[in-house]
């Protein structure tokens, strides 16, 4: 699974050649490719929980339909019970949310956690385009959001990656400023345009997670799956072995002091306490958590995730 690697050559910007020549690597991902056990409740046999459902229509009340679906209206205006028919969406809308905020324009080695970002989100992109569903998506920064509503076909996914590679972060990664409310912003974005029934996958470094991005993140996984990407560079997990080092941010630079046992112990809790939120919200909300590395392969990172992920 070397190829997807070896398609971007730039490790600091994602180009549009290269997204699109990893549409042959996303033909191994397979995103819901459940069978159908019951055409009436439209449960899917996937690693995902399916598909949206549609109401077709209403007929009289017969003895073991679900109570949940009675058509409350029809009753009323008829006198008889009814019950809510649906049918399954045969287009399941498929949205990326992508973060390229300053932070995520970062690696000390494999790739920027922007170009990983870009990567997992065109891979996901084919994959949804290969399993007929529709794509959209939200490229956000600290300062600049990209909506783009669910449309089908080859177009879609080119149009997504478009906007990717020509968002306005990749030419002022580091600013000076971060809007630390931008990812709860983010979040209520995708709310509005992601419509009941939709798989979602949020892929960001989730730094500046606050009480408000959780709220969001819940409601919005009450309605769809959603899938937690965790991108992240092994020097944010743990510092460097004992040592003096010199580092910047593109305007600014720092000695960092690895000889300090308690700044090392320090830094590694906070990262770790990252990682324990980011997995008690995945739990709680149902929803799916996948690191990924800097130097991690993304191909891996998604084929093994879904694979493994059985709800």
């Amino acid at each position: 699974m070397t190829s997807a690697g070896a398609a971007i050559d730039d490790p600091v910007r994602a180009s549009i050649s290269a997204l699109v020549g990893l549409s042959r690597s996303a033909a191994s991902i397979r995103l819901g490719s459940g069978r159908i056990l019951s055409r009436q409740s439209g449960d899917y046999q996937s690693p995902f929980r399916g598909r949206g459902m549609e109401f077709d229509e209403s007929r009289l009340y017969q003895p073991g339909d679900d109570i949940r679906n009675i058509d409350w209206r029809v009753t009323a205006r008829t006198g008889k019970p009814h019950t809510k028919l649906f049918r399954e969406e045969r287009e399941r809308p498929v949205f990326v949310w992508i973060d390229l905020r300053a932070a995520m324009h970062f690696a000390t080695r494999g790739k920027y956690k922007s170009v990983i970002a870009a990567e997992l989100a065109a891979m996901i992109a084919w994959s949804a385009l290969n399993n007929g569903d529709r794509v959209g998506g939200v490229i956000f920064s600290d300062k600049e959001h990209h909506e783009l509503k669910p449309q089908r076909g080859k177009t879609a996914v080119l149009r997504l990656i478009n906007r990717i590679v020509n968002h306005a972060a990749w030419l002022e990664p580091t600013a000076e400023e971060t809007d630390k409310q931008s990812l709860g912003y983010a979040l209520l974005r995708l709310r509005r345009v992601a419509r009941p029934g939709s798989l979602i996958f949020l892929i960001s470094d989730f730094r500046h997670l606050d009480a408000d991005a959780e709220v969001q993140l819940s409601r919005l996984s009450k309605h769809n799956e959603a899938v937690m990407l965790f991108v992240h560079d092994r020097l944010e997990k743990a510092l460097p072995p004992a040592g003096r080092y010199k580092v910047s941010d593109g305007g600014r630079e720092f000695l960092v002091d690895t000889f300090n046992h308690h700044l090392v112990r320090q830094y590694q809790q906070q990262f770790q306490t990252r990682s324990d939120q980011l997995l008690r919200l995945a739990k709680s909300n149902r929803m799916i958590l996948l690191p990924c590395m800097t130097d991690d392969e993304p191909l891996s990172v998604l084929i093994d995730g879904i694979h493994r992920v059985r709800i």
